[in-house]
C-alpha cells in the first residue's frame, strides 16, 4: 500500500478486520514469514469500533465469540492477539510506531477502504495488504468493474489454477510471550465487552448459534460483516 521501507522494529503488526481468523488465513501467514526473516515476533491487532453501520448486539456478541476462539488459536502458536477498543485509523499507526512492518487483510466496502487509505498514510512503515477472503483479488480478475457475473465468471476461471494453492501454516520462530503493549486487552472478555459497548441493543444475541469455526469439521460458521 506504499513505498515506505522494512525496517528494524520490535514486531512485524498484524492488523486483523475482515479475516478473522486464525487458521487459513494468508494475511496472517504472510506476517509470519516476514517476521520470521527479522526474527522478531507477531503480534495480532483487532480494533473493536462500535459505529459500524447496521451493526447491533447480536452481530457484536457472534463477532466477540469468534474473537475469542482466534485468540485462543493465536496463543498456541506464540503470537499475541490484542483487542482495542477505538478507531483503526487511531489505534494502528499507533502500534506501528515500534513495527518493522504492518500486515492487513482485505476489505471491499467503502468504509473499510477508508480505514486502510488512512492507517497507511499515518503508519511510518511499510503497510502491506493481503488478499484472504477471495480466491481471485477483484482487481486480479478485472481491471474495470464487470457488468454482470457472465462477464466476470470466465476472467476468474482463467485464473484459478495460478490461486487455488494450498495455503501452508508456518512455524513461528520468535515468540510474542515477552512482549508488553500497554493500554491493550489481551484476551476479550466477550460478557465484558458487551456490556461496555455502546451499540444497538434491540437485537439481542441468540445462544443457539456461537461465533467460531464449526467445532466437527473444523470449518468457518458463516460471518456478519461486523466491526
Amino acid at each position: 500500500m506504499n513505498q515506505r521501507p522494512i525496517r528494524e522494529g520490535r514486531y512485524v503488526l498484524y492488523w486483523m478486520q475482515a479475516s478473522q481468523r486464525a487458521r487459513f488465513n494468508h494475511a496472517l501467514e504472510y506476517a509470519v514469514r516476514g517476521a520470521n526473516l527479522q526474527d522478531i515476533p507477531v503480534v495480532v491487532l483487532f480494533v473493536l469500533t462500535e459505529k459500524f453501520p447496521e451493526a447491533n448486539l447480536r452481530h457484536y456478541g457472534f463477532m466477540l465469540e469468534g474473537l475469542e476462539e482466534v485468540a485462543r488459536n493465536l496463543e498456541e502458536r506464540d503470537i499475541l492477539f490484542i483487542a482495542r477498543c477505538g478507531s483503526p485509523e487511531k489505534d494502528v499507526p499507533d502500534l506501528s510506531g515500534d513495527a518493522a512492518m504492518v500486515v492487513t487483510d482485505r476489505g471491499y466496502l467503502r468504509l473499510q477502504k477508508a480505514w486502510r487509505r488512512r492507517a497507511e498514510e499515518k503508519s511510518p512503515c511499510r503497510v502491506v495488504e493481503v488478499e484472504s477472503d477471495a480466491v481471485v483479488p477483484a482487481d486480479a480478475a478485472s481491471e474495470k468493474e464487470a457488468w454482470s457475473a457472465a462477464v466476470l465468471r470466465p476472467k476468474i476461471r482463467k485464473l484459478l489454477p495460478d490461486y487455488l494453492v494450498s495455503l501452508t501454516e508456518t512455524p513461528v520462530k520468535r515468540s510474542a510471550a515477552g512482549l508488553d503493549l500497554r493500554g491493550s486487552m489481551r484476551q476479550p472478555s466477550v460478557a465484558g465487552l458487551l456490556q461496555s459497548l455502546t451499540v444497538d441493543r434491540t437485537v439481542s444475541p441468540v445462544s443457539s448459534c456461537q461465533g467460531g469455526p464449526c467445532k466437527n469439521t473444523g470449518r468457518m460458521k458463516g460471518r456478519t460483516c461486523t466491526p
